[in-house]
């Protein structure tokens, strides 16, 4: 019966209850929005590299050779030299392991040294590999793969031409050796979009002529007898690892913190994010703030509505109280009026949600590299909607203890 009188009513403003049903609902849907988008940052962000047992680099700090070899953001503190990189590999413990050169650049992006193992070993979101949009590896000594970004940025194709820049910040240009693009590589969401790869005997080639980072005066060698010369790479800015059974990453780990000739660092690439991502998590946790923020102004503001529709519907109020209702029955039913109008504002906003991420999640990952997954709602996403459902209903008490203390004369007096 309570069920009943409740529906009507709310039908009988249905103007102000749709209104209302609509402010929970965009305020539910920014609030798991964020959460969806947190989630999903968090998953594609560990997802940047995958299969990876160790980095190694010069020692420093954990995050810090995460973000210069994976993300390409800062610069190492010292390189780790070709005897070190070539014992390393001769571990029993090494399966595979990828040298990374760092420290060139074109028109913003940082160039890769590497070998073609990276195009092996190198995984991303759960074991994803590289594939190729066109084009090929590099086969020539002055071939370069770009990543999806390079190509959209600078309208590159395979076969144009690219001029590498000594350092990350500098005009001065390697434009005796100039690279052909022999690929672009597919959209990963990586940092491999963003970068510039070839080879590390190039790496050694463009730096022939150059002695303590400045070229040498009116010294070109050409390039003919370049590819006569050993181009053995002197120095590694840091390797990517992997290891022939789990059980056996801590001991390597252990051995190359402690490698007797020169400081090293091992560092697990999932610790490592982890370190990362608690440095970013007080942004993370402010954002789930003001989305909270909403959801709560919603709410006061479905309670100030009850409040500003008391004293239009006073009359209704002293009629059922003159025909026996109960005080309870009063508050039942203005409480129940609220918690059907946030079960309703909440579950529109899972379903504007879920359509919304239906439309977005091809642009975003196209766009961004993120990736929002749409799966059935998580117990999370359950306990805020009846969070949503209890707070109504809560914030709706204080109008609902003030409707039943009206009196009877009260609301049917006639006022002038």
């Amino acid at each position: 019966m309570i069920l009943r009188l409740a529906i009507g009513s709310l039908g009988a403003r249905a103007l102000t209850v749709a209104m209302t049903i609509l402010a929970i609902a965009l305020s539910v849907v920014l609030f798991l929005g964020v959460e969806k988008v947190r989630t999903g940052a968090k998953a594609s962000f560990a997802d940047t590299i995958s299969g990876t047992d160790l980095i190694v680099g010069a020692r420093s700090g954990s995050v810090q050779l995460l973000l210069y070899s994976v993300f390409r953001i800062g610069n190492p503190t010292n390189n780790v030299t070709w005897q070190s990189y070539q014992e390393i590999a001769r571990q029993p413990q090494v399966d595979w392991i990828v040298p990374i050169s760092l420290g060139d650049s074109h028109r913003q992006f940082r160039v890769m040294g590497t070998s073609l193992a990276f195009f092996d070993h190198y995984k991303y979101r759960q074991g994803r590999g590289l594939a190729f949009d066109e084009g090929v590896v590099m086969a020539d000594l002055y071939d370069a793969v770009i990543g999806a970004d390079v190509a959209a940025t600078l309208r590159y194709e395979v076969g144009d031409p690219i001029v590498v820049a000594h350092g990350i910040a500098s005009f001065t240009e390697h434009d005796d050796q100039p690279f052909r693009v022999s690929g672009v590589l597919e959209k990963t969401g990586t940092p491999v979009d963003r970068t510039v790869i070839v080879s590390m005997e190039a790496i050694e080639a463009i730096h022939v002529d150059w002695r303590n980072g400045a070229k040498t005066p009116g010294t070109t060698t050409p390039t003919e007898v370049i590819r006569q010369m050993d181009l053995t790479p002197k120095a590694v800015t840091a390797a990517l690892v992997g290891v022939e059974s789990p059980l056996q990453t801590f001991s390597l780990q252990r051995a190359i913190n402690q490698y007797p000739n020169e400081a090293l660092l091992a560092v697990l690439p999932g610790v490592a994010l982890q370190e990362l991502w608690g440095i970013v998590g007080v942004a993370e946790t402010a954002l789930l703030g003001v989305s909270a923020m909403v959801v709560v102004t919603a709410l006061i503001g479905m309670m100030a509505t009850i409040f500003s529709s008391l004293n239009e519907r006073r009359r209704e109020m002293a009629i059922f109280r003159a025909m026996g209702a109960r005080p309870s029955i009063i508050v039942g039913l203005l409480v129940l009026e609220a918690a059907l109008t946030a079960a309703a504002g909440a579950v529109l906003g899972l379903g504007l949600l879920y359509v919304g991420l239906i439309i977005a999640q091809p642009i975003v990952d196209g766009a961004f590299g993120l990736w929002l997954p749409i799966e059935v709602p998580s117990l999370r996403e359950i306990w805020v909607i009846v969070g949503v459902v209890a707070a109504g209903a809560i914030v709706s008490l204080i109008p609902a203890l003030r409707a039943y203390r009206l009196s009877v004369a009260d609301g049917m007096m006639v006022r002038i």
